[in-house]
């Protein structure tokens, strides 16, 4: 029997979908359904890698971790990752099909309904339920011919529509109406009920408010979840202002350059558990103080992130640290930009074809036509502590990149890779100069495994003559965290009103008292 679905949408972006959808994936599966995620087309940088090699964002492997299921790629079929302002590359089932232009996408993606309504019906076969999350806003009146995640998604799906909106960023009662009134007649319908999300206060000075919006738009409130911080679940796909400044007081201090195309934020979450370890994001206009280590992160865009730091100062910066002895690391498109050079002889990027690179590494990329997404098994390659027990340095994580890199005399490899999405190999990667103060590599994913994270922690303490550490993981159990999220919402929302809808679906008064 075909499953059973409900959407998601809210009144705009960064209100808090995302977030609802784990969290009704979560007590679905509580309540013993099986439970699946699905968004038709999301843009985001920080993306994942599955077991079989297809790249997804990650606020659909966030939802199938909240439901207890192995994420895969039609949970989130079209993946929209920006590479300028106007320009991004769709990714279509986990794969790279061109990148367009804006106009170029909004003509082309009507072609791409047949790929979502097969990655849906897939997963309703499979599933109890599907939680369906919108994107943006559905009342984007100049785009709602030929949106294809709202509710185009909610009418091939024939899902009853619940409307978050977020009273943290005021006015969510006109946010809320607006929305509703500005849906044609057809997709009004859709809308089943209601939740105002990230409220601060007390609720019973809500109420007056609350009868009247269900009086004016004739949809039920669902619930009112109260604004939290005490679960560690990342809301969105973009790195937030409150992450960016996310710092503590250590003996060792690391600042992470916040590249204008940031992806995979997530990569350096391990080194906030660590104590005694303080982390910096620095942002545009502010300069490198005098930290211990530089981190260059992944990025969508090699060659316009790398002008980027010519442009800001922030390569004197990094080279004049470097010449002190600091250590300096770059991930995945920051490990291009260590190198002497990155070529762009296709011009994937960009209309240049060379760019001088921060020459910290005796290495050249070049940007390739073919991207690599594996997840990946690798042998650590240099010597960082004697007499390491066996199967120690074997590491873990996952490439996602269109590029390669050639290292000369001045540089060792770091890593060997020796499996790709389960099937064996033998691929080096990554570089570390003579010196031993410039790493980069390849692998996202790398600070989650304690080995090497406790070997880099320790090689900056032992700069500072400060005693060894042992990182074990421990300060995010994500199971623990999906049940809290639970909990919260499931105290501060009408279940049975929520199952009402779920069960009846678009049936005339599935809102209604028995």
């Amino acid at each position: 029997m075909p499953a059973k679905s409900i959407m998601i949408q809210g009144t705009g972006s960064g209100v808090g979908k995302s977030i609802i959808v784990a969290a009704f994936c979560r007590i679905f599966k509580k309540d013993g359904f099986k439970v699946a995620p699905f968004k038709a087309q999301n843009m985001a940088l920080n993306s994942f890698v599955t077991r079989s090699g297809g790249e997804m964002g990650r606020s659909q492997v966030v939802q199938a971790q909240a439901a207890g299921i192995e994420p895969q790629v039609e949970m989130n079929p079209i993946l929209i990752k920006p590479t300028a302002d106007t320009k991004a590359q769709i990714i279509v089932l986990g794969h790279p099909l061109g990148n367009f232009s804006a106009m170029q996408y909004h003509k082309f993606k009507a072609k791409l309904l047949k790929v979502i309504k097969d990655s849906y019906q897939k997963l309703a076969r499979k599933y109890d339920i599907v939680v369906i999350e919108g994107a943006g806003s559905p009342a984007e009146v100049n785009l709602r011919e030929g949106d294809i995640v709202n509710m185009e998604t909610a009418r091939m799906t024939n899902s009853p529509v619940i409307l978050v909106g977020d009273i943290d960023k005021g006015g969510v009662f006109a946010w809320l109406w607006g929305t509703i009134d500005l849906l044609s007649d057809e997709d009004r319908k859709r809308v089943k009920g209601i939740i105002i999300n990230k409220f601060r206060g007390d609720k019973r000075i809500l109420k007056p408010g609350l009868k009247w919006l269900e009086k004016k738009t004739g949809c039920p409130v669902v619930g009112v979840i109260p604004f939290f911080k005490h679960i560690r679940i990342h809301e969105e796909d973009s790195l937030s202002l409150d992450y960016v400044k996310f710092q503590k007081e250590g003996e060792i201090k690391i600042e992470i350059v916040y590249l204008p195309h940031i992806s995979n934020f997530t990569d350096f979450d391990p080194l906030m558990e660590i104590e005694g370890v303080s982390v910096r994001y620095v942002g545009r206009g502010e300069p490198l103080s005098n930290p211990d280590a530089v981190i260059i992160p992944g990025t969508k865009n090699t060659i316009d992130d790398l002008t980027y730091l010519i442009e800001e100062g922030y390569v004197d910066q990094i080279r004049y640290l470097a010449k002190k002895g600091k250590i300096i690391m770059g991930i995945c498109g920051g490990f291009q930009m260590l190198g002497k050079e990155v070529r762009d002889p296709w011009h994937i990027e960009s209309k240049l074809t060379t760019v001088r690179g921060i020459d910290l590494l005796d290495a050249v990329s070049s940007i390739d036509r073919k991207k690599i997404t594996h997840q990946v098994k690798a042998i650590f390659q240099i010597n960082p502590v004697d007499k390491k027990p066996d199967g120690e340095n074997i590491l873990y994580g996952y490439e996602i990149h269109m590029g390669s890199t050639d290292l000369g005399s001045g540089a060792r490899y770091l890593f060997k890779i020796v499996e790709r999405s389960g099937k064996p190999v033998e691929v080096m990667d990554g570089a570390v100069n003579l010196k031993g103060n410039v790493f980069g590599t390849y692998i996202h994913g790398i600070f989650d495994n304690p080995y090497f994270t406790s070997w880099f922690v320790n090689l900056i303490r032992s700069q500072k003559g400060l005693a060894p550490i042992k990182y074990t993981p421990g300060g995010i159990n994500l199971d623990e965290e999906y049940d809290k999220l639970c909990c919260w919402v499931e105290k501060n929302i009408d279940k049975k009103l929520l199952y009402k809808i779920v069960e009846k679906g678009m049936r005339e008064g599935c809102c209604s008292d028995d």
